[in-house]
């Protein structure tokens, strides 16, 4: 298959389940008919005759040519995540972050407007508010749950619009239908970072987006092994934007992570599933604790936003989000004091995992810009994974009791 095509091989068998698709998704075998998926670790590709190489660079001859821009073991991963979101196209990057930027960089050109929520993941932050604007693209931030400034915003022509929901680490959610009619309305495209939600708990596609994106390091491998990054699309997106910027930038995804995040995909449904009914468990037990000022969880009633997220979600997912009652020196005491629980900046993975923002992930906003979406220095983030429920939460307690 050339850099042309969405990557795989389309099913021919009709329109399949998603438990189904997330197994047997873009399965391609070789001629040795293996069951796992074959790992292809190749560079290029070879030729029969300089006339079929022509060919093949002119695009007459449908096949790979260099992979960069195309390999077996990514295109059967790109092909499985394409049928799981019912998208036209799904492109593979070498991390989350080349997807956002990839996706943002190759439609947005020197003198464009973004519009975008406020609360993001820092990286994600740095690409909008400084390098961005560096090519000459103005960059406008709004309060992605406040529809007023939206529509404000909105309300002249626009060319991209970028939104997390919920978003990292608040959990802020982002009324995705409301804010994609408007955006179509000033002219521009909606792209969705999905990272938070996963692809088997919410479909942006579905509720108006154009453009969905992950980090697939975190749910998608769900287990710490490899980083990954997607961009799904229309085809229109991908073969008159993305593919000739990826093509020749280079953020091309190995074959070796591209196998382990096939892997990981056939578990996906069940670890989400599993880790987001402890999250809601958990985030319900942690309710009105006498060492906690607040807890933020899309999937419990007490969230500001529970019913949008609900009528976009299909669960809470796996993340919540805690304020300490004290100060940074009581939050780290609760941090160092966690034994299940591992300090990392990472998430969606199926060990619990425990973030400090200010410090990590959003230290680069600084105190200020930290403030205007809510991380204090009493904020943590925590990633429920597949350990026992009933021992996650007694650890959670007992680091509380430590303060």
């Amino acid at each position: 298959m050339s850099e042309d095509n969405l990557g795989g091989q389309r099913s021919s068998r009709g329109q399949r389940s998603e438990a189904t698709n997330l197994i047997r998704g873009g399965l391609t075998r070789s001629g040795f008919d293996e069951t796992a998926e074959a790992i292809y670790p190749t560079s290029g590709y070879v030729y029969s005759s300089a006339a079929e190489a022509e060919a093949a660079f002119a695009g007459e001859r449908d096949r790979f040519i260099y992979s960069r821009y195309g390999n077996p073991t990514v295109a059967m991963f790109e092909e499985r995540l394409r049928l799981v979101e019912s998208a036209e196209s799904c492109f593979a990057t070498a991390s989350g972050m080349a997807a956002v930027y990839a996706a943002l960089a190759s439609f947005l050109s020197a003198g464009d407007r973004l519009v975008s929520s406020r609360a993001l993941f820092g990286s994600c932050s740095v690409i909008v508010n400084e390098i961005l604007p560096r090519f000459g693209i103005e960059s406008v931030l709004v309060d992605g749950t406040d529809l007023d400034e939206w529509a404000e915003a909105l309300s002249v022509p626009t060319n991209a619009v970028f939104l997390e929901s919920p978003s990292n680490p608040g959990l802020q959610i982002v009324d995705i239908p409301a804010v994609s009619k408007m955006a179509r309305t000033a002219g521009a495209l909606v792209m969705v970072d999905n990272v938070f939600a996963s692809p088997v708990l919410q479909r942006p596609l579905e509720l108006g987006a154009d453009v969905v994106i992950y980090s697939a390091t975190k749910h998608i491998d769900g287990q710490g092994r490899v980083l990954g990054g997607a961009v799904l699309s229309s085809q229109q997106f991908r073969d008159d934007h993305l593919m000739p910027f990826v093509r020749h930038t280079g953020p091309s995804l190995s074959p070796f992570n591209a196998w382990t995040l096939l892997k990981g995909m056939e578990t996906l449904r069940l670890r989400v599933d599993a880790a987001s009914a402890s999250a809601l468990a958990i985030a319900s037990e942690l309710q009105n604790h006498t060492k906690l000022t607040s807890t933020a969880y899309p999937g419990h009633p007490s969230h500001p936003q529970h019913e949008l997220a609900m009528s976009q979600m299909e669960k809470g997912g796996t993340v919540l989000a805690i304020t300490i009652d004290g100060d940074k020196t009581d939050t780290f005491t609760f941090l160092d004091s966690l034994q299940l629980f591992d300090i990392s900046n990472n998430l969606g993975d199926s060990k619990s995992l425990a973030t400090h923002p200010a410090t990590t992930t959003h230290r680069r906003l600084g105190t200020e810009g930290r403030a205007k979406v809510g991380i204090g220095e009493s904020m943590v983030r925590l990633s429920i994974g597949l350990e026992d429920r009933d021992e996650l939460l007694a650890d959670v307690l007992q680091a509380l009791g430590s303060i």
